[in-house]
């Protein structure tokens, strides 16, 4: 078959594949399968670009970086509904419907999904723009981020000229789990709960860190059908799932009594969605009904929004335990008596940090009031100090890691207490993990599960054992083999001449990222002079702070951290800056790189600015001397522009490095 029916073909599997698994969550291959198939599609359309249409599965993923997002104006306005909060709300509700439309009112009851709204817009069956809700009149234009979300369809069956639907994006709960955990691993900040994970992710600039978080929707109205009418609701949104959408959940019942079984039934049953919700929708069944109810200035008159109130319920504290995060943050967790709360049965709220308890005054044995924050995690909302048992005390968090027994430290800059201890097990797989990333020793196929092995059969307690691996022993491990067991310890060995810095970043000390990592490096030249450096010799350094200072003191202080460093200089690894200075030709002056560079790896630039003396940042300041714009340069080219700065071409950067 030619290039132009393979494509074709591919297109129609793969998009078939992608909707069985999306949003019937019945897939009819491997991911593999489908991995390989997509592969093939990617290389026919780069040896025929012309050939690339929107509804093909590699345009899922963007690969433009926005500069911001334009307002959309909606053509339907998204209203909001009117909350309601009880029982006699509901039926007032419902009365005033059926004073107007009869007591045999049909009525629509779904569960309200705790994300972003937006609007979904097709012509001709083709996707062509989304946008947030904004104000229910004006959004913004998220129309590549929401291409990367897999269950939204970018063709239809049915080709209508237009076509607008209404959903609600959201992160599951399984999803939001696994990304926090991969946070926790690389030391960065977690989600506080799906909804915001959800509205962040949409909102991001570069269409790639939204396909990551692997957003997902659920349609709940039809918003125009250019071709189409349509009776009843319930009607529409069967037509929707006929078009490949992910529809929300829904029944039709009547009556009051009918609504308020469904709102508690749909409570009862929230944690088997894979989404949070916040309530239940009530709505009137009837499109033709709608239009006679109208709307308020505010709301419609044909619908209303239960809102649950976060359930409370008494238990006892029967213990406060410790848990050391990888990044060795302490977190007091109350042990709790079981109570039901929101559908499941809880043990244990989560206590924060010393502060919180303080503020509080939670003790053992005390008896508090629980309920689920944003109705996810558990947390203790008061003590009751009327049945506090006698002889309680105060409670405070150990002066040792309850892990490894090395001294814990409050952070200057917060509330946490962290471990300091450098072998600490708890931290363990999140140190190596760290100490063999791209940025740190550059330890090539030496990911998070290959280290979770490594750990797991005991092959490694710290960083430096990773130099004395056996090639036999790794290719042991699962789905590795004698070949890539090579090839993990030809990398390892390689990694043994890393320039200082690279070194000094991959620890992990606190404070202490890349730039600063390279900045001492550059300034010491050897670990040796660093690590008897004082804290004010320290600070004297540009781009050091006291903080970091201290944390690169603290750390170095540790017998663990001084037994990792004489394992790794046992092992060979370089402890010296290799890197020389081309010229001091940049001295002094401030580069930030802007846009697609075509003629540069941003990384190599940002090398070859330091290697002749200049600095490379991350935004634009008065103090910055140029700006280097590639391709879509935005609001860092904007910015430079209002400043007056002068902005190079990569060609006139070129020149400059000659």
């Amino acid at each position: 078959m030619d290039y132009r029916q393979e494509i074709r073909q591919l297109r129609d599997i793969l998009n078939e594949n992608g909707y069985r698994y999306y949003v019937l969550d019945a897939p009819t291959m491997s991911d593999r399968e489908y991995d390989l198939l997509n592969r093939r599609l990617e290389e026919l359309e780069a040896a025929h670009p012309e050939e690339i249409t929107p509804d093909s599965p590699t345009q899922r993923i963007g690969g433009k970086i926005l500069d911001g997002f334009s307002p959309y104006s909606h053509e339907v306005p998204l209203e909001s509904l009117q909350d309601v909060f009880n029982g006699e709300e509901v039926a007032e509700f419902c009365l005033r419907c059926e004073e107007a439309l009869g007591v045999s009112t049909e009525y629509s009851a779904e569960p309200k999904v705790d994300g972003l709204s937006v609007a979904l817009e097709y012509r001709e069956g083709v996707f062509v723009r989304g946008a947030t809700r904004g104000d229910g009149r004006t959004g913004e234009d998220v129309t590549e981020n929401l291409k990367t979300v897999r269950s939204i369809p970018m063709t239809l069956p049915e080709k209508l000229p237009r076509l607008i639907v209404r959903g609600e994006v959201y992160m599951s709960r399984s999803v939001f789990e696994e990304i926090n955990a991969m946070r926790e691993l690389q030391g960065k900040p977690l989600m506080a709960n799906p909804r915001n994970a959800a509205a962040g992710s949409l909102r991001q600039l570069n269409p790639k860190i939204c396909a990551e978080r692997k957003l997902d929707i659920q349609v709940f109205n039809l918003q125009l059908a250019e071709g189409r009418t349509f009776d009843t609701h319930s009607e529409t949104l069967e037509y929707l799932a006929s078009q490949r959408f992910k529809v929300i959940p829904h029944r039709t019942v009547t009556g009051v009594s009918a609504c308020r079984s469904e709102i508690e039934r749909i409570n009862d049953e929230r944690m088997e969605y894979p989404f949070d919700i916040d309530g239940a929708v009530i709505k009137v069944n009837s499109l033709q009904d709608r239009i006679l109810l109208g709307s308020t200035a505010k709301f419609p008159k044909w619908a209303v929004a239960y809102k649950y109130p976060p359930e409370k319920k008494a238990s006892k504290v029967l213990d406060i335990v410790i848990q050391v995060g990888r990044t060795g943050v302490l977190t007091p967790k109350a042990v709790l008596e079981p109570v039901r709360l929101a559908g499941t049965t809880v043990t244990n709220a989560t206590l924060h940090n010393q502060d919180y308890i303080t503020e509080k005054d939670i003790r053992i044995g005390d008896t508090v009031i629980v309920q689920k924050a944003g109705e996810i995690i558990p947390e203790i909302v008061e003590v009751d100090y009327n049945r506090r048992p006698e002889n309680t005390g105060p409670y405070f968090l150990p002066d040792t890691c309850p892990v490894c027994g090395a001294p814990v430290r409050r952070d200057q800059d917060g509330a946490a207490v962290r471990c300091t201890g450098a072998e600490c097990p708890a931290q363990l797989l999140r140190n190596i993990t760290h100490f063999a990333s791209r940025d740190a020793m550059d330890i090539e196929g030496l990911g998070p599960a290959v280290v979770q092995q490594l750990v797991d059969g005991e092959l490694i307690h710290n960083a430096a054992d990773l130099y004395s691996l056996r090639a036999e022993d790794v290719a042991k491990l699962d789905r590795m083999g004698a070949k890539s067991a090579e090839n993990l310890i030809r990398a390892i060995e390689k990694s043994k001449a890393n320039d200082l810095s690279r070194l000094i970043y991959g620890l992990g000390i606190r404070q202490v990222g890349e730039k600063a990592a390279k900045v001492l490096a550059a300034h010491f030249k050897t670990f040796d002079i660093m690590a008897a450096a004082t804290v004010e010799e320290l600070t004297e350094i540009d781009d050091v702070g006291a903080v970091t200072a201290q944390c690169i003191v603290d750390y170095l202080a540790q017998p663990q951290s001084q037994d990792l460093l004489r394992c790794l200089r046992k092992a060979g690894v370089n402890m010296e800056s290799s890197r020389q200075l081309v010229d001091n030709r940049f001295s002094g002056m401030t580069f930030v790189l802007t846009g697609t560079l075509m003629r540069f790896d941003r990384k190599a630039a940002q090398a070859m600015i330091e290697e002749r003396g200049g600095k490379a940042a991350g935004s634009v300041s008065k103090r910055t001397t140029y700006v280097v714009a590639g391709e879509a340069a935005g609001s860092k080219l904007k910015k430079a522009q209002e400043l007056n700065i002068p902005v190079l071409t990569e060609e006139e950067f070129a020149e400059m490095l000659k």
